[in-house]
């Protein structure tokens, strides 16, 4: 597992926008809650096609799955080597891209059968990963986000940062409404990120989100984000829940 060691990343968070003024603040509503296999170290999460895919990390218990939303049971799964540390995933183009984290390793597969297709060299680690449609757009726990063709050559990178100051620990991304929504790992906050720009023009906190009733020993941090239409839904490491939700202006 990672060191917990993004808390001043937390406090630049909490802080209030200042200068412009124009960083939104926004909390989170539940409009529905779903149950999510607590064995999942969630690494990635997204839709595609209407299926619910995730991928789950930790050595020795690595997934690739499809999930039944409404019980959130696997209704596909692959194990991969205990070797591997599975992290970030994505389809461009009907193909699978499953990133690992020290592996310096990226998978791909048929989107369609889940045929493993080839494995490519990749240099940075890989955190969290998805797309615009058009390329792929990863992080590796630094402040940068990074964009990629399918054959995984660097296109650009940007530097994130919120009131001038670049946040650290981006993890598991989301492409929504032409914005890149990432998880601040250890933090309960989500940043929404210009994609030309780097800046921070939202964030969302998440705190609260799984009640404490419903938290043990093995719950980790806020860990997922997914899109279906309009649809926002979050989930965490290990968390029993997983979360339809709606933004309130703070």
């Amino acid at each position: 597992m990672r060191f917990h060691a993004a808390i001043a990343v937390a406090l630049l968070l909490l802080l209030p926008a200042c200068g412009s003024g124009k960083v939104k603040e926004y909390k989170v509503k539940v409009v529905k809650e779903y149950p999510h296999d607590t064995s999942s170290y969630t690494q990635g999460l997204f839709f595609h096609d209407g299926k619910l895919y995730e991928s789950t990390g930790e050595y020795g218990n690595s997934t690739f799955r499809t999930v039944n939303l409404e019980s959130g049971e696997p209704l596909t799964k692959m194990q991969f080597d205990k070797k591997y540390f599975i992290e970030g995933s994505a389809i461009l183009d009907g193909i699978l891209y499953i990133l690992t984290w020290n592996e310096k390793v990226v998978f791909r597969y048929d989107a369609k059968t889940l045929k493993y297709l080839s494995t490519a060299g990749y240099r940075r680690q890989g955190w969290g990963l998805t797309t615009d449609g058009k390329q792929l757009i990863t992080s590796d726990g630094s402040s940068k986000i990074y964009f990629l063709d399918s054959s995984l050559k660097t296109l650009k990178s940007i530097q994130v940062t919120l009131n001038g100051t670049p946040v650290r620990y981006l993890n598991e991304l989301e492409w929504i409404d032409g914005r890149i929504w990432a998880n601040v790992y250890t933090t309960d906050m989500i940043v929404v990120i210009n994609p030309s720009s780097g800046v921070v023009e939202a964030t969302i906190d998440c705190t609260g989100l799984l009640p404490k009733s419903l938290q043990t020993k093995k719950t980790d941090v806020l860990n997922g984000i997914a899109v279906s239409g309009k649809k926002i839904y979050l989930t965490g490491k290990r968390w029993p829940r997983l979360y339809e939700v709606e933004l309130i202006s703070k």
